[in-house]
């Protein structure tokens, strides 16, 4: 191995630039290395074994726990020939063991077995995925299905919700009628109990003064008698009290003409 490889491993191996230079120097009074200049090595090896890597590291200054990868790497890049028969020269390590021998040999497959775990992984998060996403489009159709019956029942109640309200307006007509009907009877029994008939068939009525007769007071009842059962009558037909305003107007003007014949 030439100055110029050493160096060369020396940097790639993390040694500073100053010690590196003296480690060349000790080197090659040691002869442990020649001066070859800048001249083409013959070959792609560096070193002929894993041990003599181990030796030089060792030498130079860099810590056991950093060798192992160097050396791994160094073999990986096609920089060592061979691994070595473990027996390391002018040291007196222990034998190294085979993770130590070979790191980037384990590393691969350690990576080999990571990376298959991680595709089984990756295929069981895809079916789970995939068992997701049908039971996604499950409950979309169910969702979809609700909301179809949701409408028509929706529907249903609209038009039913619709018929109440036209049998509501016809009770409502009806009551009004009705009312009509018992506000005339009212008026009409007000006038006596004595009705006439042809009052009530709408045949026409000749005019008369007896307004006692019309208040249903006897023959022999007082102007006072009268007064008081016209303002009873006002009282009771007045719209304000619920009465019929179409009565009260009547019962008003009657009771204006008897006032004006005084």
């Amino acid at each position: 191995m030439n100055t110029d490889q050493a160096y060369a491993l020396l940097m790639d191996a993390g040694v500073t630039e100053e010690n590196g230079i003296q480690t060349i120097r000790r080197w090659l009074r040691e002869r442990k290395i020649y001066y070859e200049g800048n001249r083409q090595q013959k070959n792609e090896y560096i070193l002929d074994n894993a041990d003599q890597a181990f030796i030089m590291l060792k030498d130079a200054g860099v810590s056991e726990s950093l060798m192992a990868q160097i050396v791994g790497r160094w073999l990986s890049e096609g920089k060592i020939r061979n691994v070595g028969n473990g027996n390391r020269t002018r040291t007196a390590q222990a034998e190294p063991n085979k993770s130590v021998i070979n790191p980037f040999l384990n590393n691969q497959q350690d990576q080999m077995k990571i990376i298959h775990q991680l595709k089984e992984k990756i295929k069981s998060q895809d079916e789970h995925i995939k068992g997701m996403e049908q039971l996604h489009k499950t409950s979309i159709h169910s969702l979809i299905q609700q909301r179809d019956k949701y409408k028509k029942e929706n529907a249903i109640l609209q038009n039913e919700k619709s018929e109440l309200q036209g049998e509501i307006k016809n009770l409502l007509k009806e009551n009004r009628e009705l009312r009509s009907k018992l506000l005339k009877l009212k008026e009409e029994g007000s006038f006596g109990a004595n009705k006439n008939p042809d009052k009530i068939l709408g045949k026409p009525q000749p005019k008369t003064n007896h307004y006692h007769q019309k208040l249903g007071l006897s023959r022999t009842a007082s102007h006072k008698d009268i007064l008081a059962g016209y303002k009873k009558l006002l009282k009771i037909t007045h719209p304000d009290h619920g009465g019929n305003e179409a009565a009260f107007h009547y019962i008003k003007t009657d009771y204006d003409q008897f006032r004006n014949r005084e």
